[in-house]
């Protein structure tokens, strides 16, 4: 059954787009929510006048995508929950968690439903995790599970410092395996 979306569904298109979609599908679920009527020849038409309309409302849908995406890229963002002995969390964080922490912490009101989780967060420590804005528009956000950014600074250092010890007595012992070689010859 052809419709024309009223209102952009994942996955299926977006405002005015005249797709094929199940009839049971149409009927039960874009109909009754309003999402979808059908492609009739006078909704056709009705919807050839309205094209430059709904190309404005894109414009501006994009545009303001694009700059929540530029004020959210690479922010970071806390999340406070209780950790058991090696890290790990009592529970898992959630879409939520994250939308309102991005609401308290930067000010912007995202839907849980955006935040792209994957799989829940159950591990102390920085994750980034996606925010899909507008169709294909997406933002990444670092989120502080259990540890402050100055912790995890600090973490940084101390595992750089453990890094270059290592690099200083690998270089140490292939100096030392070069001499013994030296002195064999």
């Amino acid at each position: 059954m052809k419709v024309i979306l009223l209102d952009e569904i994942k996955g299926k298109g977006g405002e005015g787009d005249v797709v094929e979609v199940a009839q049971g599908y149409a009927e039960n679920f874009l109909f009754p929510k309003k999402l979808a009527v059908a492609a009739t020849k006078g909704n056709l038409k009705q919807l050839d006048e309205r094209r430059n309309n709904i190309a404005k409302r894109e414009a501006v849908r994009l545009a303001t995508a694009n700059e929540t995406k530029a004020a959210l890229e690479g922010k970071q963002v806390t999340v406070d929950v209780k950790v058991g002995d090696e890290g790990i969390l009592f529970g898992s964080v959630t879409a939520a968690m994250i939308a309102d922490a991005i609401k308290a912490q930067l000010g912007m009101d995202i839907d849980r439903k955006r935040v792209e989780l994957g799989k829940p967060i159950k591990v102390a420590g920085a994750h980034t995790v996606a925010i899909s804005l507008y169709r294909e528009i997406k933002a990444e956000v670092v989120v502080l599970v259990g540890v402050t950014a100055d912790e995890l600074a600090a973490e940084a250092e101390v595992e750089e410092a453990a890094e270059v010890e290592e690099a200083a007595e690998v270089a140490e012992a292939e100096t030392a395996e070069v001499e013994t070689e030296a002195a064999a010859e």
